[in-house]
């Protein structure tokens, strides 16, 4: 069967101004995707393994497959990262030095009980911690924008980690500050009003308070305050989500979902999480993850964050930092009544249950706090690195970790040294964890396609004897 020839619109009479439609129907049978349903993105192409991590040869020597990935980074890459995190060191030091500068400066100057007695004009007493508080984050917040922007606009952007603009940074600060406003004046109200019908076991009962609100703060979070900052979306490539959901449901998390938040409005910063307590649990990746990283990455990330759940660290940090914060109060409340006798006419502070001591109360458990980051830190080390541990389990993806390690060199330095690590590192850092991950893959070589231990060394199987009746 033949058909007839059909010319272009161009060479028929009158057909100059078909030109444009002629290109653009060809255009689209060229390109379909252009008029009709856009396909899923490609996936980023995981690198190539280290020859020394590739057991090649059969095996995997761990310290050598750790050298070599670690060799990845460039010495200008390395030289970065470190300087970035040590800076982090000093930026601890004079963070609560600055702190502690602004919290003198309202006890001396009396401004906090001028602010006090603003908050007292109020009828109701239980809403005039609230309302000092609300003067005092305002306060506070003015006073502390210059550290602020430098540490945490200024210097992000120098480090290529930041994605916002000055104006787009303090509109999100001014975000966190409404939230600031309305959800810690709550629980200012509720602790004040707690010590205030206690008495002097107010550190006991404040402590049990601060470690409810924390719950409640992680229920809410996910579903209430998350959406202020970000856009969250239901991921819908199966590709990425398939995985994710498989080991969900062999360990245990009830959720169908895998939610994607437009973190690359602020940051370059790769992340996820499972979050929510109480029916509001959440898988969540951000863009960046997906546009930065392979599919065995992402799933070695998330079966990290995965573990933190199936762990129960929400619980058991609550617990190891809640014991923390129940030292901390304790020491406050040594130290708080004699140094508020010590400086009553100035301060004009009438006791720890006076929201203008709150100053004193903050600069007493930062003091205490800051003094006692070894310990947080390692606390929390201990989870992540359990955590870790699930995951290689959970994703078997060795290699997938390992990469997402030499990722947060960005902003994490790789080899520190072992008392280094202890003090300031609140994670394992990048060395420990590829270390962690190839002699997983060392221990599993039947789980990677390298020969499992039964090819290395058969063992005779004895003949199964009979069942007895």
């Amino acid at each position: 069967m033949s058909t007839a020839h059909r010319s272009p619109p161009a060479q028929r009479p009158g057909a100059p101004r078909l030109r444009l439609a002629w290109a653009l129907v060809m255009a689209l049978a060229a390109a379909p995707t252009l008029g009709g349903e856009v396909g899923p993105p490609a996936l980023v192409e995981p690198p190539p393994v280290p020859v020394a991590a590739s057991g090649a040869s059969g095996a995997i020597d761990v310290e050598a497959a750790t050298r070599a990935y670690l060799d990845e980074l460039t010495p200008a890459q390395k030289a970065r990262s470190d300087a970035y995190f040590e800076g982090g060191y000093w930026l601890q030091l004079w963070g609560f030095l600055y702190g502690a500068g602004l919290a003198l400066l309202l006890l001396q100057t009396g401004l906090s009980a001028r602010l006090r007695d603003v908050a007292e004009r109020l009828r109701w007493r239980w809403l005039q911690p609230a309302a000092y508080w609300a003067l005092y984050l305002l306060v506070t917040s003015l006073l502390g924008a210059p550290f602020a922007i430098y540490q945490d606009w200024w210097r992000e952007r120098q480090y290529g980690l930041s994605n916002l603009t000055l104006g787009g940074w303090l509109g999100e600060q001014l975000k966190g500050l409404l939230v600031g406003l309305l959800l810690g004046g709550l629980g200012v109200a509720i602790l004040y009003a707690v010590v205030r019908r206690v008495g002097r076991s107010w550190w006991l009962w404040g402590t049990a308070v601060a470690m409810a609100l924390q719950v409640v703060g992680a229920v809410i979070a996910p579903v209430a305050i998350a959406p202020i900052f970000n856009d969250p979306k239901r991921l819908a490539d199966q590709r990425v989500t398939g995985p994710i959901l498989a080991m969900a449901r062999a360990n245990g998390i009830g959720t169908g979902v895998v939610w994607e938040i437009d973190a690359s409005r602020q940051t370059n910063r790769i992340s996820a999480n499972v979050s929510g307590l109480l029916g509001t649990e959440r898988i969540t990746l951000n863009d960046n993850l997906l546009r930065r990283a392979a599919l065995p990455e992402i799933e070695a990330v998330m079966a990290h964050e995965m573990g933190h759940y199936v762990l129960n660290h929400v619980y058991t940090l609550l617990l190891e930092l809640g014991l923390v914060v129940l030292l901390g109060l304790w020491l406050v409340d040594r130290f708080f009544e004699r140094l508020r006798r010590r400086h009553e006419a100035r301060w004009d502070v009438r006791s720890v249950a006076d929201p203008a001591g709150l100053p004193l109360v903050v600069l007493l458990f930062s003091a205490v706090m800051f003094l006692l980051t070894p310990v947080t830190n390692s606390i929390v080390r201990v989870a992540e690195q359990e955590a870790d541990l699930f995951g290689l389990n959970a994703a078997a993806q060795p290699d997938g970790f390992a990469r997402a390690a030499l990722d947060l060199s960005e902003y994490r330095k790789m080899e520190p040294g072992p008392l280094e690590e202890l003090i300031f590192y609140d994670h394992p850092s990048g060395r420990t964890r590829i270390r962690a991950a190839m002699r997983w893959k060392a221990e599993h070589r039947e789980r990677w396609g390298g020969p499992g231990p039964a090819a290395a060394a058969p063992a005779a199987t004895p003949a199964a004897a009979p069942l007895a009746p």
